[in-house]
């Protein structure tokens, strides 16, 4: 089985196992998704999830965050790690929106780049959830279960998995298949335990167990 034919057949698969997966990030503005991606490295969405509650109690809106110091932002953030380089980051960036962008998130991969602590992750999230565009986030769990399933061959590099899917992977169904790689990592092609082969709907396809 080629890899484009193994692709689309394991995107149709995990499409059944996870019909509504989506992003694991509770947002409902796009500055909020930049934000909790941020700080989101190194730490769970779970825990996200619980910190912006008060920050956005606190700072509502991008020109509140904007004003905010990094150390006001820190002292809120700590509890996901790196709280001192996440907050410079987000104080940047909210700044940047303000005042380049009129506080709107930019639908523009090269312009989101450009943001403090943007990475290439961060800004297909944004472009695949929040715009709608063709997107692949390479979190850990992508380039782990990519690599296992043998849609690509040993890369570990973010950027160099994200240019071999995209040779194999239709553009409309990258954003939800890597959604779907999220909780397939979790709950079965697991990297802290051994991986529960035996319950997997992919394992006569998957190249670590099933055709070579």
């Amino acid at each position: 089985m080629r890899k484009k034919e193994r692709a689309l057949e394991i995107i149709q698969r995990l499409k059944k196992e996870y019909p509504d997966a989506g992003c694991t990030l509770d947002y409902d503005h796009a500055w909020k998704l930049l934000v909790s991606v941020r700080l989101a490295a190194q730490c769970t969405d779970a825990r996200v999830n619980v910190v912006v509650e008060d920050l956005y109690a606190k700072y509502p809106d991008v020109n509140a965050l904007a004003e905010a110091s990094p150390e006001e932002i820190e002292a809120i953030v700590k509890p996901c790690g790196l709280g001192k380089s996440k907050a410079r980051d987000i104080s940047a960036c909210m700044k940047i929106l303000r005042d380049e962008y009129g506080g709107k998130v930019p639908e523009d991969f090269d312009k989101l780049l450009k943001l403090p602590g943007v990475g290439r992750k961060s800004a297909n999230l944004i472009m695949g959830d929040v715009f709608g565009k063709p997107a692949i986030v390479t979190d850990t769990h992508c380039i782990r279960l990519t690599n296992r399933m043998g849609l690509v061959d040993g890369i570990k590099e973010p950027k160099k998995v994200e240019m071999a899917l995209w040779k194999i992977i239709p553009p409309e169904e990258g954003s939800d298949f890597c959604h779907r790689l999220v909780y397939h990592g979790r709950e079965i092609c697991t990297a802290r335990t051994k991986p529960f082969c035996d319950k997997c709907c992919l394992a006569d396809v998957c190249k670590k167990v099933g055709v070579k």
